[in-house]
């Protein structure tokens, strides 16, 4: 049966937004492993407490600042670049809020559900790329260095972007710990084996952005296969 291209895009926005918010849980836990957070979380706390700002808060200005780095590397800004921008942040303010998770105490629980967060991100990561709306303004940017380094594995470039960040982290004074160290691998490690696994290449996907959104939506324009 044929769908109409404003009920696929309608589709395709609230899998951009479930996937976001399967990514912003995965994230939490990582936080509430309590050995030091993943490196853009450090990057995003570092920020927090510099300004005096909430996390969700420091996520959005950092969001902003990378969406001016993709923009300079030529990747394009969409409905799940506006999305990441806005509902990570606050959807990790609402986890905490809501206290569903319990602050680790011990290295073995801290480890498994710092580990269990890292997949978590991961699959949501996958969610809402395979909606091709356009990347996140930290994934445009991974995606557009992989672009550039194709003999590397997309988890390898995430493993050489986190690094970067993690330093920036530190200067800023970001809780880094144990958990940063591992993030900073992890998060590359599990990103590659679960986009194996499901044969998923980031660097391949047609995103359609914000001028092709609009043109579907006037039915001026047949939507495009998306490559994933």
């Amino acid at each position: 049966m044929n769908r109409s291209p404003r009920l696929m895009l309608l589709l395709r926005t609230l899998q951009a937004a479930g996937g976001l918010f399967v990514a912003a849980f995965g994230i939490y836990l990582t936080i509430q492993a309590n050995i030091g957070l993943a490196p853009w979380d450090a990057l995003n706390m570092g920020l927090s407490r510099c300004f005096g700002v909430s996390y969700g808060t420091a996520s959005i200005v950092l969001s902003i600042f990378a969406v001016a780095a993709d923009l300079l590397l030529g990747e394009r800004i969409g409905m799940g670049t506006l999305l990441d921008a806005v509902l990570v942040g606050l959807s990790i303010d609402l986890f905490t809020a809501l206290e569903l998770v319990p602050l680790q105490t011990s290295l073995p629980a801290s480890l498994a559900v710092l580990i269990l967060g890292l997949f978590i991100v991961a699959f949501g990561q996958l969610i809402y790329m395979r909606s091709a709306l356009c990347c996140g303004p930290r994934d445009s940017l991974l995606v557009a260095l992989g672009k550039r380094m194709r003999r590397l594995p997309i988890g390898m470039v995430n493993v050489m972007l986190l690094g970067v960040v993690i330093c920036a982290a530190w200067l800023l004074k970001g809780p880094i710990g144990v958990g940063t160290l591992v993030s900073v691998f992890g998060l590359g490690a599990t990103m590659q084996a679960v986009f194996r696994l499901f044969r998923f290449e980031p660097r391949d996907v047609r995103h359609t952005d914000f001028l092709e959104m609009g043109r579907l939506l006037c039915g001026r324009a047949a939507p495009q296969d998306q490559k994933v």
